[in-house]
């Protein structure tokens, strides 16, 4: 259907004042909410891919995600609730003595693009929090950001804490932040890395697409 294609291209373009009324004249056409929003995440999941490959930067991939809001304010009524089931639930925040929150924000709105319920917990947040937001809402993934190398300590301690809670091989912590890199994931026994918002949003569909 020619206007779901124009729907991936104009969020990839980023035209957040365009969007709404392409999707209302989508379902006007006779495309399912359904249709509308896999439409609307193969835009997204483009942009993720460009970002990741330093094709795209930050304000082109922000114009992205509000044109995906203000799609979604449209299409969320119209969504029953089988099928506005998200593809799994990532807790995310910002590790303990890290107050950063801007980079990610830009995560947790690439995985909503990408069609993940997400749980943001904030910055500066205990292991410990990690471990309750992730049983109080059955999370498949916890998202740790960690902006700062005096931070880079607390990962241990997360990986520790959802050991201790016995739940750790039914959650994948996933890390991320300048300073961390893919061999300091693997020595902390955490079980994925992403360099950017759009390797995040990838790794976490693939994460939850093998559970």
């Amino acid at each position: 259907m020619e206007i779901l294609k124009k729907i991936t291209e104009t969020l990839y373009d980023g035209d957040e004042f365009a969007m709404p009324e392409l999707v209302k004249e989508a379902i006007k056409a006779g495309a399912s909410p359904q249709q509308v929003l896999d439409a609307m995440m193969d835009g997204m999941a483009i942009v993720g891919d460009e970002f990741s490959r330093d094709e795209l930067y930050i304000p082109e991939v922000l114009c992205s995600c509000h044109a995906m809001m203000e799609g979604s304010k449209i299409l969320k009524p119209l969504l029953t609730d089988s099928d506005a089931k998200a593809l799994g639930t990532v807790i995310l925040g910002s590790v303990q003595g890290d107050m950063h929150d801007i980079g990610k924000n830009l995560v947790g709105m690439m995985l909503e693009g990408r069609g993940l319920k997400v749980i943001d917990i904030g910055i500066d947040v205990p292991a410990e929090k990690f471990v309750e937001a992730a049983i109080k809402h059955q999370a498949d993934i916890v998202a740790c950001s960690i902006l700062l190398t005096t931070t880079m300590p607390e990962t241990p301690k997360v990986v520790k804490a959802f050991v201790d809670a016995g739940i750790r091989d039914q959650v994948k912590i996933m890390i991320g932040g300048a300073p961390i890199t893919q061999e300091f994931c693997d020595r902390m026994g955490c079980d994925a890395y992403a360099k950017d918002a759009g390797a995040a949003a990838a790794m976490a569909v693939a994460l939850v697409s093998k559970a």
